[in-house]
Parts: structure tokens; C-alpha cells; sequence
């Protein structure tokens, strides 16, 4: 397994692939776990070794936290990552040492997709999509994947993406993954580790929650505030930052589901934010 720090040596190691060379491609910001492997494995069954490479990305990246001190405590854990992709199969590992390696001093050049950031995390968070378009885009420019892998858990990011990709006409195909869960129901997320032993209990919550929500639906309910009544009592202790519904296209809110939509949260436990979604099908 190859591990590049610099922009350089990826650009010169994509260069030197053989045109038939297939590359599937995982951008993460590290601090591993499941929910990224399972990427990385399906990233790996559809690109096997005699096909071509699988690249996986390790970059947290500055220009999407709003809040320095979400940024300087986000988890990291290099070597584990290292060992983890290893296990795993993959061939590349980009893993830039300074942050200057993507935004080298005199940067200017950002990028955004309008309409889609205006609500849920978009709203609670000004320029964190335009961070993650930026660095994507980079990324996509360095490693020209034929595929690159994207969790689902965080389904506006992905809808962004997809609608760039789009707009751009960037080469390659984007797969959706499933969102990957713990047995009690909580979404794996590399913010789970910041979580006290209690907020991690009292986390239990959102998906508890989301799940009602579901059902009601599921029991024929179309009216969003009956879907969403009691969300404040029901995730409790927690402090919320959003819960809605939203069309899942345009991700404005709705009053009524009469098409595909997305009940969505985000909620503090303790100082840690965690998001969580369901798709809701008419």
C-alpha cells in the first residue's frame, strides 16, 4: 500500500496508471470505522486488484467547519487508518501532511452549488457545503476516479454532490452506500467517538425517534406535523439543531409528503452534533 503526502505524487502516480487501469475512489476526513470500510470493500469488489486501484483519500478538511473548536476536535487517528485501509485492500492512501497541499497559500478559488445548501445542515452551517464541494472537486481532479464511494448517512452532502458532479460534467460515477448502524440503531459517524459514556446513551434517541417518525408514516400519516409532534420531548436530553422533512430532490421543506421525501435531524448530545435521516416513499 502506497501512502502519498503530496498533491504532486498523486498527480504523478495517476498519471503513470496504464489507460485500462480502473480507480475507485473513498474520500474520507479519517478516524475510520465501519461505515468506511464497507466503502472501501465495495470499492474493492468492484475494482479488483487486476483491474485497477482503489484510492483512499485522509483529509480533514478546514474549509467546512464553521467553528475552529469543532475543527481542532475532530478524532484522528493516522496510524489506525493506515492499518484499517491495509486490512481492507487498498492500494493508494493520499494523506496530505499540511493542509497547504490543497489550499496553498494565495487560494482563492471556491465552489458552490446554490439552491441545495439552503436549508437543514446548509442553514446551521454557513459555507460547510462549499467547503466539501471545493475539496471534493480537488480531490476529483487529482485522483480522476472511474468510481467514487459516498455514504448515504450524510444525504445532503451527497445530494450536493451529485447535483456538482452533474452540473460539471465530472467524469466517473458516483455510488450511494448505505448508511451503516450500530445494533442499537445509532448511525456510525467518526463524531460517535467524542461522545461521553451518557451522551452516548442518550444518543439512542435519534434513531428512536427517526424511526417513529417512519412508522407514522408507514401507518398512512402524510401531514408533516403530525409526523414530527413531540420531536423536542422525544430527544430530549439533546439539544436540537433541526428536525425536518424535506422533498427529497429539492431538499426545501414540506407540509405534506405527497412525494419522495426525507425526515431529517440534527441534534447536540453534550458538545457533539450528530445527524441522522429517513427516506420517506409515498
Amino acid at each position: 500500500m502506497k501512502v502519498l503526502r503530496t498533491t504532486e505524487q498523486l498527480a504523478a502516480h495517476r498519471a503513470a496508471l496504464a489507460p485500462d487501469r480502473r480507480v475507485a475512489f473513498v474520500p474520507t476526513m479519517g478516524y475510520l470505522h465501519e461505515g468506511h470500510l464497507s466503502l472501501l470493500r465495495e470499492a474493492r469488489r468492484r475494482v479488483p486488484p487486476e483491474a485497477g486501484e482503489v484510492v483512499l483519500s485522509i483529509f480533514v478538511n478546514p474549509t467546512q467547519f464553521d467553528r475552529a473548536d469543532d475543527l481542532d476536535a475532530y478524532p484522528r487517528d493516522e496510524a489506525g487508518d493506515l492499518e484499517k485501509a491495509r486490512s481492507v485492500g487498498v492500494d493508494v492512501v493520499f494523506c496530505p501532511d499540511d493542509p497547504a497541499e490543497l489550499y496553498p497559500p494565495g487560494h482563492a478559488t471556491f465552489v458552490e452549488v446554490e439552491g441545495l445548501d439552503r436549508h437543514l445542515c446548509g442553514a446551521s452551517r454557513p459555507g460547510h457545503f462549499r467547503g466539501v464541494c471545493t475539496v471534493v472537486l480537488k480531490l476529483w481532479n487529482l485522483v480522476r476516479p472511474d468510481l467514487a464511494f459516498f455514504g448515504e448517512k450524510d444525504f445532503q452532502q451527497l445530494a450536493i454532490v451529485q447535483r456538482m458532479h452533474r452540473d460539471l460534467f465530472l467524469g466517473g460515477t458516483i455510488v450511494p452506500m448505505p448508511t451503516v448502524r450500530e445494533p442499537d440503531g445509532l448511525a456510525l459517524s467518526s463524531r460517535n467517538a467524542r461522545l461521553s459514556p451518557e451522551a452516548r446513551v442518550q444518543a439512542r434517541a435519534l434513531p428512536r425517534f427517526l424511526a417513529q417518525v417512519r412508522a407514522r408514516f408507514e401507518a398512512g400519516e402524510r401531514r408533516v406535523a403530525a409526523l414530527l409532534d413531540g420531536a423536542e420531548r422525544a430527544l430530549a436530553p439533546g439539544r436540537v439543531d433541526y428536525v425536518s422533512v424535506v422533498d427529497a430532490e429539492t431538499l426545501a421543506p414540506v407540509d405534506r409528503v405527497a412525494a419522495p421525501a426525507v425526515a431529517a435531524a440534527a441534534v447536540f448530545y453534550g458538545p457533539v452534533r450528530l445527524i441522522d435521516h429517513v427516506r420517506l416513499v409515498p
